[in-house]
């Protein structure tokens, strides 16, 4: 039985501070960058957890909702605002990305950067989640 690192809480929110979150993260963290449609557009650099490792603290009600493609991501934008600081993604639908350009300052995180290549997400989708492995896919 291995020890999950500590967790603290983290705090982060959208540019007008109408949606509010907090994220419990260990003190070292993989940040995925991703070369997707919408991540390539909008800078998003993914922090992935679990699902009771994240909470909506205000504005749920200033949230909307984007989808695309197999609408299975849902990406949730502020309203007024139009940042997307969270969103439910399609390789973990249980679960939270967090974008980490909207946590905040004082968030005190290390940082280990690795690329993701979502252009070319169907082949490379289990390397973030292995359950998404294609039957076949390691076939010889």
């Amino acid at each position: 039985m291995t020890n999950s690192p500590t967790k603290s809480w983290r705090h982060g929110e959208c540019h007008c501070g109408e949606v509010g979150f907090a994220v419990n993260l260990p003190d070292s963290v993989v940040a995925l960058s991703c070369n997707c449609s919408i991540c390539a557009k909008t800078g998003f650099i993914h922090l992935i957890v679990e699902k009771d490792d994240f909470k909506i603290e205000r504005g749920a009600e200033s949230l909307t909702t984007y989808t695309f493609g197999t609408h299975q991501a849902k990406h949730m934008f502020c309203a007024k605002c139009g940042v997307k600081s969270f969103y439910v993604p399609r390789s973990h639908p249980d679960g939270w990305s967090v974008n980490l350009r909207a946590l905040d300052a004082d968030a005190d995180l290390q940082l280990r950067f690795e690329e993701f290549d979502g252009a070319n997400w169907e082949k490379n989708a289990s390397k973030i989640n292995p359950e998404l492995a294609q039957p076949g896919a390691n076939d010889a």
